[in-house]
């Protein structure tokens, strides 16, 4: 029997709907796409109000659900035309359910909670097609998904150009750029696709980590009706730089009951610790040594690792996150950070933007973190002192005021004013004897035009915190302005 085929408009609206359901939630153009399923429809704004699109995809796919021979019929290639869209309404039928789902288990630790609508959601992809063996595989798909917008979405908040890129990027980091090849292969490689994090102390580098963490995917069992893990115990962070150069091995690695001086017992490090559907996130790279390094980079390459005093490897299974606020192009050139590591290490690079960069993007960028960070300090009565603290800020800060310490200084500068209704910001102390070094080399006429620009370039990047805005203030491209950034750093 010749098999049946989607009429064109059909295959043209899921193919359409394919795109939005396997691309990126925070990409730029993500409103386009949504619009071409129903350009000029009257169901809402579709681009904000997730049950105005079902409502466009539900009688579009009501009859292919009601008539499962007819289904059967249809060429494969059409057959999986159609998964996604059966895929995006028992996303929507879970939504509510996961989200509250994630929420009760975010309080808690321990065994993973059972969740209630799982039965029902693996029936539903049953009923549509899906292979027995691969409904509970969609399943915990769809709780990844609902997993990585919670954190990425509540935990990194902004409106500016930056944070949406931002957030486009921790998606893709997750996800790759293109989730199809992410259902066919990649869904459970991701521990090979390690992350840098980029950026100046206090702006978010640890959230945006935990976002990743926390947002593996966590295959789904059917016989215990609980997922295989706990996304709270998923995510370990260890500051490198807090840990002297004798005890940062035990720390990483572990160490077995004597094998040094003091080593009374058994102890874990965080490569053991970190769960096989997890991240593990070492923080300020930058201060390790080379010796550490080289360790570092034998259990990237070869994912094992062996206890200090101990015989047997272990098996690293989980991803690697790593961050620094310091520039490694010039830790590299000072051969103070291995090139052999960096590669390693650079699946993705992220780079997380300074509040001044946000600032600059959008002008209500102050406000709206403000209000997020009320809401975190003193819940339902947030709104009652947005006003308060605003005026504060406003009255006591220059109106371009740089922010050094980026949404960590934000945070305690808000705390600051509930307290004392002021604040007086401590001067940058780094950035004031740069700046005052190039005024004093320009009143004395030491510096060629080269020099100069160069000079401007970088105090311009310390205070705005991105090539772009230096690019548009000097009149250069990104790239010109980028090089002499660097040239003044390294002068």
């Amino acid at each position: 029997m010749t098999p049946a085929k989607l009429g064109s408009s059909d295959r043209e609206f899921f193919g359409a709907l394919a795109d939005v359901v396997y691309g990126n939630p925070f990409s730029a153009d993500r409103a386009a796409l949504i619009v071409r399923l129903a350009p000029g429809a009257e169901y809402g704004d579709l681009t904000r109000d997730p049950e105005a699109l079902l409502r466009v995809v539900e009688p579009r796919l009501a009859p292919w659900r009601r008539d499962a021979a007819a289904r059967a019929r249809l060429a494969a290639e059409d057959q999986k035309l159609l998964e996604p869209a059966f895929l995006y309404a028992s996303f929507h039928y879970a939504r509510a359910p996961l989200d509250a789902h994630i929420e009760r288990q975010a309080r808690q630790s321990g065994t993973p909670l059972t969740l209630p609508v799982a039965d029902d959601v693996i029936g539903q992809l049953l009923l549509n097609g899906f292979a027995e063996e691969a409904a509970p595989r969609y399943l915990a798909l769809l709780y990844q998904l609902r997993r990585a917008f919670y954190f990425i979405y509540r935990a990194l908040p902004g409106a500016s150009e930056s944070m949406r890129r931002l957030r486009e990027a921790l998606w893709n980091n997750i996800f790759t750029h293109d989730m199809r090849g992410f259902d066919a292969a990649l869904w459970n490689r991701m521990e090979d696709f390690s992350t840098l994090l980029l950026g100046e102390t206090g702006t978010g580098k640890g959230q945006a980590a935990a976002a990743i963490g926390r947002s593996g995917f966590i295959p789904y069992l059917p016989e215990s009706r609980r997922f295989a893990a706990n996304f709270t115990e998923t995510f370990i962070a260890i500051n490198l730089s807090q840990f002297p150069e004798t005890l940062i091995e035990s720390e990483l690695f572990g160490h077995r009951k004597g094998a040094f001086t003091g080593a009374i017992d058994h102890h874990q490090g965080v490569f053991e610790r970190c769960s096989a559907h997890g991240a593990l996130f070492l923080d300020e790279i930058g201060e390790v040594s080379i010796p550490v390094q080289i360790k570092l980079l034998q259990v990237l390459q070869d994912r094992t690792f062996t206890p200090i005093g101990d015989r047997e490897k272990r098996r690293f299974s989980g991803r690697v996150i790593a961050a620094t606020n310091r520039p490694l192009t010039d830790l590299r050139r000072q051969g103070r950070f291995r090139d052999d590591f960096y590669y390693r290490l650079c699946s993705d690079v992220i780079e997380v933007p300074t509040l001044r960069q946000r600032l600059a993007e959008s002008a209500g960028e102050l406000e709206l973190l403000t209000r997020v960070l009320l809401e975190r300090i003193a819940g339902e009565h947030a709104a009652a002192l947005l006003e308060q603290v605003l005026d504060a800020l406003k009255r006591d800060l220059p109106r371009e005021y740089a922010w050094p310490g980026n949404v960590r200084e934000l945070e305690q500068a808000v705390r600051r004013v509930l307290l004392t209704g002021h604040y007086a910001p401590e001067a940058a102390p780094a950035a004031m004897d740069a700046d005052g070094a190039l005024m004093q080399k320009l009143a004395a006429g030491e510096l060629t035009a080269a020099e100069l620009l160069a000079r401007y370039s970088a105090m311009l990047h310390r205070r705005l915190g991105s090539y772009a805005e230096v690019a548009r203030r000097t009149g250069l491209d990104p790239r010109t302005s980028r090089k002499y950034v660097e040239s003044a750093r390294s002068g």
